[in-house]
């Protein structure tokens, strides 16, 4: 027969089991629940994360499907223009397209306009501080030049009645060689959203 002090040991030992095997607790409001980021997101119809999702993808995949980008060549990437009358974070549309372009291995991306301040100051530090050893400093002179700059713009038309609000976007984005002038590659993407109130 087993001892007190033994079934103490056992009972504080399933216990302990117990509580190690539970999952950590959820901090925060019940309310809150993570969704399927690639579900249709239809809140408002404001800009949203379906619309920039759907302009990434089909943007991507016509420049992509076009041929113009043969040899994986170098782009410069401006920020989309916002033509709109709402807020958009047009930076996070290119990000996206660069980023799909990027994983299909179909081009290469210079510093944008925004980013190059950062890449001159860092050749800047590398080769005018002495900080480096200078078997590792990146000389100066070597950047890659990009072949072609990307742009682009969104504008809305939006529509009001005493029952609807119809919100039209229409994104267009373009493919300019740098030293012709010449684009060599546009598309569209259109989309509506009609809220009945």
């Amino acid at each position: 027969m087993l001892s007190t002090f033994r079934l103490s040991l056992i009972a504080a030992v399933a216990l302990l089991v117990t509580g190690c095997a539970n999952n950590s607790p959820t901090l925060g409001s019940k309310n809150i629940s993570y969704g399927d980021t690639k579900a249709v997101e239809t809140v408002t119809n404001e800009f949203g994360s379906t619309d920039l999702q759907m302009i990434a993808e089909s943007m991507t995949r016509s420049l992509a499907q076009s041929g113009t980008l043969q040899g994986r060549p170098v782009v410069q990437v401006y920020d989309v223009k916002n033509k709109t009358s709402e807020y958009i974070d047009t930076r996070e549309i290119t990000t996206s397209i660069k980023t799909q372009l990027m994983k299909s291995g179909t081009a290469r991306f210079a510093s944008d306009n925004t980013d190059m301040q950062s890449q001159v100051d860092q050749l800047k530090l590398q080769n005018q501080s002495g900080l480096y050893k200078p078997s590792t400093v990146s000389k100066t002179g070597n950047m890659v030049a990009a072949k072609y700059r990307l742009e682009g713009s969104i504008s809305s038309i939006v529509k009001r009645s005493s029952d609807y609000k119809d919100v039209f976007y229409k994104f267009s984005l373009q493919l300019i060689d740098v030293e012709s002038g010449i684009a060599e590659w546009m598309d569209e993407k259109e989309i509506r959203k009609t809220t009945e109130r």
